[in-house]
């Protein structure tokens, strides 16, 4: 994490768009600690609101994006050429693909607040080649509300932020194990309801 202070100290906002970019893409960056710690220094008058939001609206944008036709172009090449060796038919790409157009756009933007989704999400919906319209509404908007969460959660406890967003961290992490229990009790229920 000093390194990811240390680049956003030295050249600003370029290391935020870099940074969140790569993050959304898979790369090991810490994305809500480096946007929290983002609302910290504008709580401190070191960066501005608008350009810092407007800054990793867009990284996170393009990271997705980049995801989304890295999906698209390569997703299915993969599939058919290696999803044999781990169950991955083209019946059951079907069956993701049906699923993702009923459910799998509101994945797309929900998933930001959920560790380790947002790197697949898009990965999914190109491969699965969900509508360009479709995915660019809700993975935009996904990143517009998610950097703004975790922006103002820097900016409103200012010098406790660190603090903030360990109990903010947590508390999503425990939402989101119950939310994934949830849909896979979901998606059981409805299986054992299909007629043999």
């Amino acid at each position: 994490m000093e390194a990811v202070y240390a680049w956003l100290s030295h050249y600003g906002y370029p290391a935020l768009f870099a940074l969140l970019m790569l993050g959304i893409v898979g790369l090991p960056v810490p994305d809500e600690t480096l946007l929290t710690f983002c609302g910290y220094l504008i709580w401190k008058h070191t960066m501005h609101p608008a350009a810092a939001l407007l800054t990793a609206i867009a990284g996170s944008a393009t990271g997705i994006t980049v995801s989304y036709l890295l999906g698209r172009s390569y997703g299915h090449r993969v599939i058919y050429g290696y999803g044999k060796y781990i169950g991955l038919t083209a019946e059951r790409l079907a069956r993701v693909h049906a699923w993702f157009d009923r459910t799998g756009p509101w994945l797309l933007a929900i998933g930001y607040f959920i560790p380790g989704v947002r790197h697949f999400t898009a990965l999914v919906a190109g491969t699965t080649e969900l509508r360009w319209p479709t995915f660019a509404l809700f993975a935009y908007a996904g990143a517009a509300v998610w950097c703004s969460v975790f922006l103002t959660l820097g900016y409103v406890v200012g010098e406790n932020w660190q603090h903030a967003f360990a109990l903010f961290h947590k508390y999503t992490l425990e939402a989101s194990a119950i939310a994934a229990a949830l849909i896979v009790a979901w998606w059981l229920f409805g299986r054992r309801r299909k007629p043999c």
